[in-house]
């Protein structure tokens, strides 16, 4: 009697065994780090000039919103068009926003309205890139290693998050803010190279596409909104991306200086540094441990269970008043929140209908990203009426029993499905 077969042995980093593969991950790590220095460069010279923390807040609100409003509509463009092309436009209104701040900050002409209309044009350029990218990773790498390949572009986001404030702070100091905003509009030029004749893309694949839906707008969302409702994984995940940036998003990081104010009596802005940098290092950590080891393989069950961690992580972080504990909390949130957002991104890709991936993958962002819009009101504003502590740590319980419950709930909800077929 032959035995059965044993499992395909695990091959670390395999996405990176694609040349293709490479080279994007390159691209992206550094168009990431160009979005990260345009943050840190025209953000500190908006703060200089009007020191408004009104326009901090739109700042805010105008990264997110049009993820909430736009990502189906930029799901089913990546569906209809050729997604290098999208991620193109998205690239040349990122540089577009950067040769305006220095435009305005050589002239010295800059005023609210101009900040607020490149403050919104970066947003939509943001909601171009998302879907597109996901898309076109699947044309990369294919589903045999989907699950590396998004998890390696979840890494290189945050070493764009890790890199990009030390990074555009030294090109601030050597360059200036003018001459450095001019000089990170050209980080974003090799992507846009590379996607030029990149061979991916809708008349690359190997097997035919079906008749690529028209668009129709609101319609597209109602449609979508109903295909993820009847699939119980998309569902879940949509439903735990949601939750978490709802609850929490990033809204923590936003407070970063009142913690590190409240931990340590030296130098707050070291302290305030290394609470960032403890973060996204945990995140860069994670993505490097867990392709090295195959470690956390994707799914539904184990997001959740990640989701929780992550929880419990950021709760010991909003009680402590030990710094070293604080950092340790802070590494190991970034560790489970890569873990847990690039699991729900690649089960998303996996179940997604071919003919509407880019829809799915826009409803998904939507709940991931545009949700992220009201997580000021947990933590931000939550935080004048009982301290930033307490309702981080607080927010933390409350997605954490949330998560508790949907778990339970899709689990009994799989189980009668499984028993009525």
């Amino acid at each position: 009697m032959s035995s059965p077969p044993s499992p395909p042995r695990h091959q670390s980093f395999a996405a990176f065994r694609n040349p293709g593969f490479r080279v994007y991950f390159t691209c992206s790590a550094l168009a990431m780090m160009a979005d990260s220095i345009e943050h840190v460069i025209s953000y500190w010279m908006v703060f200089q000039k009007f020191q408004s923390p009104a326009l901090g807040g739109f700042a805010v609100l105008s990264h997110w919103l049009p993820f909430l409003f736009f990502s189906v509509i930029s799901g089913a463009l990546a569906d209809r068009f050729d997604p290098r092309r999208l991620i193109q436009i998205g690239m040349a209104l990122f540089m577009s926003v950067s040769l305006g701040w220095g435009y305005f900050f050589l002239t010295d002409s800059l005023q609210v309205w101009h900040a607020q209309v490149l403050l919104v044009v970066h947003g939509f350029a943001g909601v171009l890139w998302g879907p597109a990218s996901q898309l076109l990773i699947h044309d990369i790498a294919g589903k045999e290693h989907l699950q590396s390949a998004v998890r390696l572009n979840a890494t290189a986001r945050y070493m764009g998050l890790l890199l990009g404030p030390a990074v555009g702070g030294a090109i601030l100091l050597a360059l200036g803010p003018v001459n450095g905003i001019l000089f990170n509009a050209a980080i974003y030029l090799p992507l846009v190279i590379w996607l030029w004749k990149a061979p991916y893309g809708p008349k690359f694949r190997r097997t035919p596409d079906a008749p690529r839906p028209a668009l129709r707008g609101f319609a597209d969302v109602v449609s979508t909104a109903r295909a993820v409702g009847g699939n119980p994984v998309l569902l879940s995940m949509t439903l735990l991306a949601g939750c978490t940036s709802f609850a929490i998003g990033n809204s923590y990081q936003a407070q970063m200086p009142g913690f590190a104010r409240d931990l340590g009596h030296g130098d707050v802005g070291i302290l305030y540094g290394m609470l960032l940098g403890a973060d996204a290092a945990g995140a860069l950590v994670g993505g490097v441990v867990l392709e090295g080891s195959g470690a956390l393989q994707a799914r539904a069950r184990t997001a959740f269970l990640l989701v929780m961690g992550w929880c419990v992580a950021l709760a010991v972080f909003a009680t402590t008043a030990i710094y070293p504990v604080a950092l340790l909390a802070l590494f190991i949130a970034g560790f489970t929140e890569l873990a847990f957002s690039s699991m729900a991104q690649t089960l998303v890709q996996l179940n997604a209908p071919d003919r509407i991936r880019g829809r799915v993958i826009g409803f998904y962002s939507f709940s991931a990203l545009g949700m992220r819009a009201f997580s000021g009101a947990t933590v931000g504003l939550g935080g004048t009426l009982v301290g930033i502590h307490w309702s981080l740590a607080l927010s933390a319980a409350g997605l954490f029993t949330v998560m508790g419950c949907l778990a339970i709930y899709l689990s009994r909800s799989a189980a009668r499905t499984a028993e009525s077929a």
